[in-house]
């Protein structure tokens, strides 16, 4: 019923959100881009704010007060300022010394805040005394505080060290260098994978990375000296390991250090020579570490428990495979009433699902099902056995909060509204709920939700950071990808002062790429800043997600699997299509712009419809999949070795003859992650095919253009633009 109501609404149709056609002031680039020095200003205010317990709390902008939240009504109460605590004794040593920044509540029975300042320390908001602290460790490259045993995992000098809560520091490692990376994400953050430390539920074990990358190639980027640097003449060398699609790739290891004891020992997995470790977790005792394997070629992974003590393997209790690829991207998570049942996500029935086994590998449920996915896992309401979720079960471009009985598998939505972008934090017992959203025409509203009686208190409605300013109309809607039956989602940016009798050139802009999407039910349907300065230019918008793109399941995404780019653009010419029909469009004067997986199609567009796209405008394009990186490249596209024919149909180098239009190619000279390579053999292939693109590259920059530089990138853009298509 849900489905078919919000298909029949605005959302699914032709809507569109018009601004007060009284706006009269012009936006700047230094007032929409992230970069630019009055973008704070113009972006929707939001609020701090954070659990204790199942209290809810208000940071000051600066964090150096706290009001506590009345979760029923909404309403404030000063709970203490910095000032007041450091009066009543919660100053550090130094008498002069503030106790510092509160950044969180971490035990939720105790009045104790975390404050950082040299170091952290546990202040008693009550008596202002510090109950606790650790002094600054320094510069680190990966740090993990535990709060059951406040022992801090972090590594330094790139070796790994333990201080325990009693402030005795132990040196873990030795050898740890460049090729010997510890603490740190490994496999290239791919497979959920954001960090090197795990702790267990005690503080007493720390499960670690352990990458050998002495045999991954070194890919020679190099460091450009400061204007101002007087001390170097030299361009420096500032090699990244690199491993290519079919290459050589790096060795992971899991260990597991004994706080008490100082020992170390590392899971007995195997030859871990091409396989992925990943989702490491613990069990709720803290003696059993779980972690999900999978072979180089992505097509099966195993969850396989092991001893802490002895890193003996214990037992493989899942198993999945499929013909193109598994993606294991969540640990499990154990039910807080019940240290023998977890949660597992797979999308083995073709969406993103929650499912529950018990520690022998027995499946008890399928917990959520439909033709949505599950986005994420905020927590359990332990009274109720529920778990709290955000999904896009009501339309594929929103995501709302729902609440799910672990017995039943009875499914409620719970957050204000229902309609928009739905994302929530979870009291410590789950009774009540942070529901901050935004809707396309709401830049955002939060709401505290009781999730077990429903009841929704609105707590904040932010003002239109835009109020004043000439605004484009901004709409939205669905066409058919190119195989005729699935829907796709686009957003249109009208050009400021539309006339439609008049035509306006039209950019495409686009990503395309696997694990992201570019329109859903945000605030004007999520539409970069960097549109609206172009609508305020004269031109039209266009963004569609095509098949490849998330959130959609396994097989709208799959779509792709061993050519990428080539279903993709079949979908993008939809959209094309569609903007054929549509009489205020000057199909004459087509632009795209994209970076990254967006920069390589943004060429593959121009090259292979090079009657279609007149300018375009390629960031950080990837153009040979046999020059990226082993993990994601070989997900999508298996090696060059075992797919010749999809690699050699994907590969831009011999496009570059079927350039026709104007072509700027941006890219960051230390690019670590689409390395300059790519670029620099598609110019050198238009070298020899005659044809002319132009090049930009930003020297000192990696993937994306940092700090106020992204004006001057985006400023670029709009005059390539301005220059070949207006």
């Amino acid at each position: 019923m849900k489905m078919n109501r919000l298909h029949g609404l605005a959302l699914a149709l032709m809507a569109l959100v018009t601004m007060p056609s009284m706006a009269q002031k012009q936006f700047t680039l230094e007032d929409l881009n992230f970069g630019g020095s009055n973008y704070r200003n113009m972006i929707p205010k939001s609020r701090s704010l954070a659990w204790w317990g199942d209290q809810l709390v208000r940071y000051s902008s600066r964090h150096d007060s706290c009001w506590s939240v009345n979760p029923n009504t909404g309403k404030e109460k000063l709970l203490f300022t910095v000032t007041q605590l450091d009066k009543k004794g919660g100053r550090l040593d130094d008498e002069s010394q503030s106790i510092g920044m509160v950044t969180s509540f971490p035990y939720a029975d105790k009045p104790l805040a975390m404050a950082m300042n040299q170091g952290r320390s546990l202040v008693n908001i009550k008596t202002g005394k510090v109950e606790w602290s650790q002094p600054s460790l320094g510069e680190t490259q990966a740090e993990q505080w535990s709060a059951a045993s406040r022992a801090t995992a972090y590594v330094k000098d790139d070796n790994l060290y333990v201080i325990d809560g009693n402030g005795t520091t132990r040196q873990v490692t030795s050898d740890g260098s460049r090729d010997i990376v510890y603490g740190q994400s490994v496999h290239r953050n791919e497979f959920g994978i954001e960090g090197g430390l795990f702790w267990n539920p005690q503080g007493t074990r720390l499960a670690f990375y352990r990458m050998d990358q002495s045999m991954v190639t070194d890919y020679p980027l190099i460091t450009v000296p400061e204007l101002d640097d007087t001390t170097h003449v030299c361009a420096t060398p500032a090699p990244e390991k690199y491993p290519m699609a079919g290459q050589t790739s790096h060795v992971v290891t899991v260990g597991v250090l004994d706080v008490a004891t100082g020992d170390t020992v590392y899971l007995k997995a195997g030859d871990p020579t091409d396989r992925y470790f990943s989702n490491i977790s613990w069990n709720p005792d803290g003696n059993i570490v779980y972690m999900m394997e999978g072979n180089r070629d992505q097509n099966e992974v195993d969850l396989v428990a092991y001893d802490a003590q002895t890193g003996k393997r214990l037992a493989s209790i899942y198993h999945e495979e499929h013909p193109k690829y598994v993606e294991p991207q969540h640990p499990i998570t154990f039910l807080p009433w019940d240290k023998e049942r977890f949660l597992l996500w797979s999308e083995r029935d073709g969406y993103n699902h929650l499912y529950v086994y018990d520690t022998t590998g027995r499946q008890m449920t399928q917990l959520t099902h439909g033709n949505w996915v599950v986005m994420d896992l905020l927590g359990f309401d332990t009274a109720r056995k529920s778990v709290i979720i955000s999904a896009n079960a009501d339309s594929p471009i929103q995501q709302n909060l729902y609440r799910v009985d672990v017995t039943t598998g009875r499914m409620s939505r719970i957050d204000e509204g229902g309609k928009g972008w739905h994302t929530g934090q979870l009291s410590a017992s789950g009774r009540y709920l942070i529901d901050n959203y935004q809707e396309p025409d709401v830049p955002r509203n939060i709401a505290i939700v009781d999730t077990r009686s429903n009841k929704q208190v609105r707590y904040f409605t932010a003002p239109d950071p835009w109020q004043g300013y000439k605004v484009p109309e901004y709409r939205c809607g669905i066409i058919k990808a190119a195989d005729d039956s699935t829907d796709l989602y686009y957003r249109m940016v009208m050009p400021v002062d539309f006339d439609p009798s008049q035509k306006y050139p039209t950019v495409v802009y686009v990503y395309g790429g696997p694990h992201a999407h570019n329109v859903d039910a945000r605030w004007h349907y999520s539409s970069r800043s960097w549109e609206t300065y172009m609508a305020q230019r004269g031109y039209l918008l266009f963004i569609i997600d095509n098949r490849g793109s998330e959130n959609r399941g396994r097989d709208f995404e799959q779509a792709t699997f061993r050519h990428l780019g080539q279903v993709e653009m079949q979908d993008q010419m939809r959209g094309v299509d569609y903007l054929r029909t549509l009489n205020y469009v000057d199909t004459a004067r087509l632009g795209v712009h994209g970076w990254s997986f967006g920069g390589f199609m943004t060429i593959s567009l121009m090259t292979n419809y090079p009657d279609v796209f007149k300018v375009g405008v390629a960031g950080g394009p990837v153009i040979d999949w046999k020059w990226y990186e082993v993990m994601y490249g070989e997900r999508y596209m298996d090696t060059p070795q075992t797919n010749p024919d999809g690699y050699e149909q994907t590969s831009l180098l011999h496009k570059a003859k079927d350039l026709k239009g104007r072509l700027q190619i941006i890219i960051g000279l230390n690019d670590p992650t689409v390395v300059p390579q790519h670029a620099y053999s598609f110019l050198k292939a238009c070298i020899a095919a005659g044809t002319q693109p132009d090049f930009y590259v930003y020297p000192g920059q990696g993937h994306n253009m940092r700090g106020h530089q992204s004006v001057h990138l985006h400023e670029r853009i709009t005059r390539y633009f301005d220059d070949y298509l207006k």
